[in-house]
């Protein structure tokens, strides 16, 4: 088989043949080629046995000692096309590695994916010309976004995937709702601070819910938002960004999850929010944490401690409402009536605070105190009905109801009418022929009595 050389074997042939003719020393030569004197003279001794081809490396054309089995390849270029087709080389490999227990490189996986035609180089895109350094310490600024992807290719519900990851460690905490909406941003920052506690500040998009945009021509400032409220009363800073590149660091994250957490979930064959849920605490987060997260600059934790906050009070949708002269409170069409036991001086027509909280619940709080009321039976504008007594509720616990990540107040429901009893009729009231109404106007006065005409006074 006929070889080529390649450049470095055509400059040592060049130095072998001036020294075979004696122009250079072997001292000389082995510092041309960068060799030993002793390697030079192995080199010598092959060409003037084998000519050219003795300078030729004896593996060329050979298959590599190390090379993995032919039957290994096939296995798993069998698995990279069943199971992961769609999948990167680095993500492969380690599923290969950690489910099919096959221990193969990355960059050996990327030359399979490439000659299957799996995988082709993606070109990289112009560079950040300028990057944020990370924080110090953990706590001190912490990013949350939310991403909108179909999450479970279609196999079941579509939701959300909210993510809050500090900037200093890189650190995650997710978690799929239906929607993306001030309750369940409100839920996961409870989560965050139940687990690490209050961080600084909270960086975040100029979505509705996190910050008002001002409108043009308006000169008053729009008023803070729930979440904007609650984060004020717990002492931390909420920053909105001007762009995504700002916050890179959560849409990066994003990112990676939409090529790992997918492919994921589609391994773990799950189908529903609550399981994605499940997986994402047990499987996911412990995973891509350890692998991703990155130790502080600063060894202090700038996360303060949430003790003494009532957090369930606090991130909850906060509403104000009046109470009217017979202490009834109004909410959404459903009348409220305060126990009479709550009443004190002071009560009646003040504004009293409505708590939408996060579990469905509803709260009166006026002041400091908490108000225990009941819901008022109300009939149906077309006549007297029964009230569902599904939409009853409890003295002091409202029955709002936490649907697709929004807080909604119930809506009064009329009974339905009992099938095959027909509605009692109603006749018509006609007034008798010598009522008041039916005379002439001018006949017509105050009192239902004649009196006669005076034109004149006497």
């Amino acid at each position: 088989m006929e070889l080529r050389m390649s450049r470095k074997e055509r400059d040592r042939l060049k130095v072998m043949d001036q020294l075979v003719k004696g122009r250079i020393s072997q001292q000389q030569a082995a510092q041309w080629l960068a060799l030993s004197v002793r390697q030079v003279r192995r080199l010598l001794r092959r060409y003037q046995a084998h000519g050219d081809a003795g300078l030729v490396h004896r593996l060329r054309g050979r298959p590599a000692n190390n090379r993995i089995q032919p039957q290994v390849r096939e296995c798993a270029l069998e698995l990279l096309r069943a199971k992961y087709a769609d999948f990167g080389p680095t993500l492969a490999s380690e599923h290969l590695a950690e489910d099919d227990a096959l221990a193969v490189s990355r960059e050996t996986v990327r030359g399979w994916m490439r000659e299957a035609h799996l995988w082709a180089a993606r070109r990289q895109g112009r560079p950040h010309r300028r990057r944020r350094p990370r924080r110090a310490c953990l706590g001190e600024l912490v990013q949350m976004d939310t991403s909108d992807h179909d999450w479970l290719e279609g196999r079941g519900e579509r939701g959300v995937l909210i993510t809050m990851i500090d900037d200093a460690t890189g650190r995650k905490l997710q978690r799929f709702y239906g929607a993306d909406t001030t309750a369940s941003n409100m839920d996961l920052i409870g989560r965050w601070m139940q687990r690490h506690g209050r961080p600084l500040a909270l960086y975040t998009d100029w979505a509705g819910h996190f910050k008002q945009t001002p409108k043009r021509g308006h000169q008053a400032a729009p008023g803070p938002t729930q979440i904007e409220r609650a984060l004020g009363e717990l002492d931390i800073r909420l920053i909105a960004a001007h762009s995504p590149q700002a916050k890179g660091r959560v849409e990066r994250s994003h990112g990676t999850d939409q090529d790992r957490l997918i492919k994921e979930l589609r391994l773990a064959g799950i189908a529903t929010l609550a399981a994605a849920n499940e997986f994402l605490e047990r499987v996911y987060l412990p995973r891509i944490n350890a692998k991703f997260a990155v130790a502080p600059a600063g060894a202090a934790d700038a996360h303060r401690s949430a003790a003494g906050y009532d957090l369930e009070a606090i991130l909850s949708v906060q509403e104000t409402r009046r109470v009217a002269n017979d202490y009834t409170v109004a909410v959404d069409g459903v009348v409220w009536q305060i126990e009479r036991g709550e009443i004190a001086g002071g009560l009646r027509g003040t504004r009293v605070i409505v708590e939408r909280r996060l579990d469905g619940s509803l709260r009166l709080r006026w002041g400091d105190r908490y108000l225990r009321y009941h819901r008022v039976p109300t009939a149906c504008p077309a006549g007297p009905a029964a009230v569902d007594k599904e939409a009853g509720a409890t003295p002091g616990v409202g029955s709002a109801a936490l649907r697709d990540g929004s807080l909604r107040s119930p809506s009064l429901r009329c009974a339905a009418p009992t099938p095959g009893v027909s509605p009692k009729p109603q006749h018509a009231r006609k007034p008798s022929p010598d009522h008041p109404w039916k005379k002439g106007w001018k006949q017509r006065t105050f009192l239902l009595c004649r009196k006669p005409d005076i034109p004149t006074l006497r």
